[in-house]
């Protein structure tokens, strides 16, 4: 895999932050991973964002891009867990970039994902995630399936159903993959960017032949999709029987502006990780016997009003 230099080094040493040990580099080995793109509006996609610097990635005038990607880890320096990240690919700059361009031209768009949510099942992994690199990781319970020639998981939350996203499995994971991928992030009251360097195989399909939906349930923690207009099927379907990640121990921070001074910090402070501790202990699945939530068959109505009020035409 490809590492900048300056992680190469690091590589023997140890650190403890937040009271956390690390072996350095901050890695991960053998996790199965899923990935599923949909099409969203691109006009509701840009009011998640914060700020003003982050724009929806445009496919085509008027679609955005969801993305879900659910990681089974198993090992890692803060032992297992699964992730469910729900994030829009966006770019960072001054104004929106042309479509499908920043695809091409990544560094210069500042390409990335912008992470909605991002559910994890260990208190640990709360703790390190989200106090040290922003990310807003939260406890749930998760579960990570291959069964039937499909690939699944679902995430609940307080007795209530959240998402469950399924795709068709690909009968080959063949694609040799090395690549860098740039999330960002709010907490704190800032825009944080960090980098996970990984590697797999990976099997995929693409557009008609590929199938894989998303389910909403009723927790208020996903509501804000409903009014993306979420198409009823993926676009893109992905498969890593076995990843490996390097998660880059430097990060950049930029304070999150708007045009009014806002009230509270947005969308939490250091006072929602300060007390937690470092269970490693996973939360339970989720209740196979419960009432499954909806499955998206069609656009979700937009609402005649923007989510936030900083949000952009």
């Amino acid at each position: 895999m490809f590492l900048p230099k300056r992680i190469q080094r690091q590589s023997g040493r140890y650190s403890r932050v937040d009271g956390i040990p690390y072996a350095l580099p901050v890695d991960s080995k053998g996790a199965p991973a899923l990935v599923a793109a949909f099409t969203v509006d691109a006009r509701r996609a840009a009011s998640l964002l914060p700020g003003n610097e982050l724009h929806p990635l445009r496919i085509t005038r008027d679609r955005a891009v969801l993305l879900i990607s659910v990681i089974d880890y198993k090992h890692t320096d803060i032992g297992a867990y699964i992730e469910f990240s729900i994030a829009l690919a966006c770019t960072h700059g001054r104004r929106p970039a042309p479509p499908l361009l920043p695809l091409l031209l990544q560094k210069r768009f500042g390409l990335g994902q912008y992470v909605v949510d991002l559910p994890v099942n260990t208190e640990v992994s709360v703790k390190g995630g989200k106090g040290i690199w922003g990310m807003p990781k939260h406890l749930a319970r998760l579960d990570f399936k291959r069964e039937d020639g499909s690939i699944s998981s679902r995430y609940d939350e307080g007795g209530q159903q959240a998402v469950r996203v399924r795709i068709e499995r690909p009968r080959f994971a063949w694609l040799p993959l090395r690549m860098a991928a740039v999330n960002y992030c709010a907490f704190r009251g800032m825009l944080m960017k960090s980098v996970i360097y990984f590697r797999g195989l990976f099997g995929f399909r693409l557009g008609k032949h590929a199938w894989g939906t998303l389910e909403l349930g009723d927790h208020p923690r996903v509501q804000a999709l409903r009014d993306l207009s979420i198409s009823p099927r993926a676009f893109l379907t992905g498969f890593f029987p076995s990843s490996s990640g390097v998660l880059d121990d430097h990060f950049e921070a930029w304070f999150l502006t708007q045009p009014t001074l806002p009230v509270d910090t947005y969308p939490e402070g250091l006072e929602s990780v300060v007390g937690l501790g470092q269970n490693q202990t996973p939360m339970p699945a989720p209740d196979s016997d419960g009432s499954p939530p909806k499955v998206l068959q069609e656009a979700v109505p937009i609402q005649d009003t923007l989510t936030r009020e900083d949000a952009r035409p």
